[in-house]
């Protein structure tokens, strides 16, 4: 038991232990569980140091104080407004929102769910067990529910994060396929006969080609990120912008539909994920008088990457270019086409020993093509 007392000072008029009313220090001593104190709780205030050592005692532990953990609707809500104060992009606040709010939320409930202790590692694959997502979907849907819990066990609400011990799908990753210009040329000529907006829809197309935004960027593409025939792709970490020139035939088409909105391809008007999935019927559209199969715009972010490989860019720059952090990301997804222009390069500079040989040159010694 713990009992809290004053030390009067030596100035101090008043002596009973347990006067409330002056300023001198507060002192606890006692025993909690298997540990002892005796030591000044640094606090004058009686009130104060009573809270303290209630506190103590609600967790059981001398120094600890209890925290209150919410239930597992309030930790969800509670990671949301974190992730939109940590100005998340508002397509990764919306992925956690559907995987949290519409599936996770619900799921607990109808197992009698209401604290975060009760989802422990089985009951994770149990709601695991329940996604009709493919092997990617799911992989990724692993991974967020990893920052959730996270971010439960940062806070002091859970002991350990058990969706760490959840294995990650097996994932077959498919090669990247970029449009080749005659699908290209499709798709360009199918905007022609779009039965909406053919200008807009088309200058949508070549921006997505010639810049490499995804379709949410696009979509809230602003008129000020265009200055002098380059478009802002973002600002870096260091705080230096990373432009792109664009070709004349983009230029021209964002002039043509320039209608002084900020926005080329949105209003501003309601939310921006309402516009994505606006243009993503559009595009299914275009994809479809185009005849092109398995088309879908993130296939136009693919064809501008590996275009840059195929004509030399080092895939630092392509990296930078696409706005990936880390360079691992990039080579997962375009390793197969750094691989094939490596080999393509070998081959020229076996095709020049070649050369030299047959002449009757000594070859040179070569610096090694990286």
């Amino acid at each position: 038991m713990l009992r809290i007392y004053r030390r009067h000072l030596g100035t101090c008029r008043f002596k009973t232990e347990r006067y409330r009313r002056c300023q001198c220090p507060i002192y606890v001593e006692g025993t909690l569980g298997p540990d002892s104190i005796r030591k000044s709780l640094n606090q004058t205030s009686w009130e104060a140091a009573s809270e303290t050592v209630a506190a103590w005692t609600a967790a059981g532990e001398i120094g600890r104080v209890k925290i209150e953990v919410p239930p597992i609707s309030d930790a969800v809500r509670k990671f949301i407004d974190d992730a939109e104060a940590r100005h998340l992009g508002w397509q990764t606040v919306k992925k956690y929102r559907l995987l949290l709010e519409k599936r996770l939320l619900p799921w607990c409930e109808s197992k009698g769910f209401s604290v975060l202790k009760q989802v422990n590692v089985d009951a994770l694959r149990l709601f695991r067990g329940t996604w009709k997502d493919g092997a990617l979907t799911a992989s990724k849907n692993v991974e967020r529910l990893r920052s959730f819990f996270r971010f439960c066990f940062q806070a002091g609400w859970i002991t350990s994060n058990p969706a760490l011990n959840v294995k990650l799908p097996k994932v077959h990753a498919r090669p990247t396929l970029p449009y080749s210009a005659e699908e290209m040329k499709a798709i360009l000529a199918a905007c022609d006969r779009y039965r909406g907006n053919k200008p807009r829809v088309k200058a949508f197309v070549l921006t997505m080609r010639y810049s490499g935004l995804r379709i949410g960027d696009t979509v809230t593409l602003r008129r000020d990120r265009l200055r002098d025939g380059k478009l802002l792709l973002y600002t870096a970490k260091t705080g230096t912008p990373v432009y792109i020139p664009l070709p004349p035939v983009l230029i021209e088409a964002l002039a043509a539909i320039d209608t002084g909105s900020d926005w080329y391809f949105w209003t501003g008007n309601g939310k921006p994920v309402t516009a994505v999935t606006h243009w993503q019927r559009a595009m299914q559209s275009v994809f479809k008088l185009a005849k092109v199969e398995d088309a879908h715009s993130h296939r136009f972010r693919d064809t501008f990457a590996v275009a840059l490989l195929e004509k030399g860019v080092s895939i630092e720059t392509l990296a930078m270019l696409l706005g990936h952090s880390d360079i691992r990301v990039t080579l997962k997804h375009y390793r197969p086409w750094v691989m094939s222009l490596q080999a393509h390069l070998e081959n020229e500079v076996q095709k020049a020993w070649a050369t030299d040989l047959a002449s009757g040159t000594k070859p040179q010694r070569l610096a090694a093509v990286v």
